[in-house]
This record gives structure tokens, C-alpha cells and sequence, in this order.
């Protein structure tokens, strides 16, 4: 359950993040004389916000969101981090052989004995200098773990698992190749459900993800950040700032009218 310090802190920071949006928010040139002439500007302006907000909300909305949330529970919380800048060019092999098993279905997704693999050989063989996939959250629990998420649409492209599954097993490999000991996991996170109240349709990603261990959707990850109840409390301080910014959103898209 949140505080009301930290509803406070999401509520500023989700409010902040969209007055900056609508403040960036330029409508594109081309022209659409049906549409226009059909909905009205102003109706056709809301729209390709809410495109332009659709496709910005996994760094613009949910990152931030994040961050306020995980600042109060780990060690250390970040956006946009690297994981490191080197990896080993076993363990390079050691995930090509991994990614291998797991296309042909000669093995199925473990991310623990995944980890242990990677970790026998994350600082034998060349070292090489890489720039792995930015992380978009990024914590170190209070006793040490590091949990590294990539945040991803509700619906993400089925065939783009194979290398979701890469870059998951790239960020271990770069984290190992500093800290050869350390407790780390790495995630895919799925903000929400789309299938409510019917459970999130994951079959799709079981040959290449370890549900169990790969995977948070929805409250397993809001929860996960905040506590107990976050996802419920999160939902709430959502629709308050949609609320509160209603009117100051209907005035800013009347003025597509009189252009």
C-alpha cells in the first residue's frame, strides 16, 4: 500500500509528465481532409496525442512512475542505466547456445541454471567492450540482489522474444563480468493486463522466457516495486490527475479549432 508521500510523489510526477508531453506536442502536417472534416480537428488532434502518448508511455509514463516507486524500497534505483560495458566472449558462446536450445526446443527456459552457465564463464576468454541495451529500471536490493527490467507494451510482438530473451541474458553476462558473485535477475516487465479480468495470455512467450523467473505483468510488477496493493493504489492516483487535468486538456485541444 502506498503512502500518501508517495501518492503524492507519483501524482507529481505523472503530472508532470503529461502537461510536458502536451507542452512538446506538435500535430503532424499532413493532411487528412476526411478525418478532419468527419471528427473536427480538435478530435482528430486528441487522437494522435493519444497515439503519441501510447508510444511514449513505457519511458514517459511507466519509467518515471517506477522510479518513484522503487526509490523508497531498494538500495539503489535507475533509469536508462547500462549494465556494464564489457562481456566475455565465452559467455557470448555460452548464450548463442543457450538462445540455440531453446529455438530448436531441445530445452526449455530456466533462468536459474540459465544464470549459473553464464556465470562459470563470465571473465574466461577475451573480454570484449560492448554497449548492451540500455536498462530501463534498475535496482540493487537492501541485501545486495540486482534486478534489471526491460518494460515492454501489453502486447508485445511474439516474434520478438528471441531477442528479448538475448538481451536479458546479455545484461547478466555484462553485470557478471564485474561482479562475478553477484545475486542478479533480469526481467521483462508488462505494465498491465489487457485480457482483464481474464489472465494474461503468455503461451506465446513460454518457449523463450521462464515465466516464473523472466516475467512480471501488471500488479506482479507494480506490487513488486511498491508493496502490497500498489497496482490498486497506482490505478487510483491515475485517474485523480485524469481528473484534475481533464479541463486543462479539453481547453488545450479547443484551440486546434480556431487554427
Amino acid at each position: 500500500m502506498l503512502s500518501k508521500e508517495q501518492k503524492t510523489a507519483i501524482e507529481y510526477v505523472l503530472r508532470k509528465s503529461i502537461q510536458n508531453k502536451l507542452k512538446n506536442f506538435k500535430l503532424e502536417s499532413t493532411s487528412a481532409p476526411f478525418h478532419t472534416r468527419l471528427l473536427g480537428k480538435d478530435r482528430l488532434a486528441l487522437y494522435t496525442f493519444i497515439h503519441f502518448l501510447n508510444k511514449n508511455f513505457e519511458t514517459g509514463i511507466f519509467e518515471p512512475v517506477g522510479l518513484a516507486l522503487a526509490q523508497k524500497h531498494f538500495k539503489m534505483a535507475t533509469s536508462q542505466a547500462t549494465a556494464g560495458n564489457q562481456i566475455s566472449s565465452t559467455a557470448q558462446a555460452e548464450i548463442q547456445k543457450i538462445i540455440d536450445g531453446l529455438v530448436t526446443a531441445t530445452s526449455t527456459p530456466n533462468k536459474k541454471e540459465e544464470i549459473e552457465r553464464i556465470r562459470k564463464v563470465c571473465q574466461t576468454g577475451d573480454m570484449i567492450k560492448v554497449k548492451p541495451t540500455k536498462v530501463d529500471l534498475m535496482f540493487e536490493s537492501k541485501d545486495g540482489a540486482y534486478f534489471l527490467f526491460d518494460i515492454k507494451t501489453a502486447k508485445p510482438n511474439a516474434g520478438g522474444f528471441k531477442e528479448f530473451k538475448r538481451t536479458l541474458l546479455e545484461w547478466v553476462a555484462v553485470v557478471l563480468a564485474n561482479k562475478p558473485d553477484a545475486e542478479i535477475h533480469t526481467l521483462i516487465a508488462i505494465p498491465y493486463n489487457p485480457y482483464e479480468p481474464e489472465p494474461y495470455t503468455r503461451w506465446t512467450m513460454r518457449r523463450m522466457l521462464d515465466l516464473e523467473n523472466e516475467l512480471k505483468v501488471a500488479d506482479e510488477f507494480w506490487d513488486f516495486l511498491g508493496g502490497k496493493n500498489t497496482y490498486k493504489d497506482l490505478l487510483d492516483c491515475f485517474e485523480r490527475v485524469g481528473i484534475e487535468l481533464r479541463d486543462e486538456i479539453d481547453a488545450y485541444f479547443k484551440l486546434f479549432t480556431k487554427k
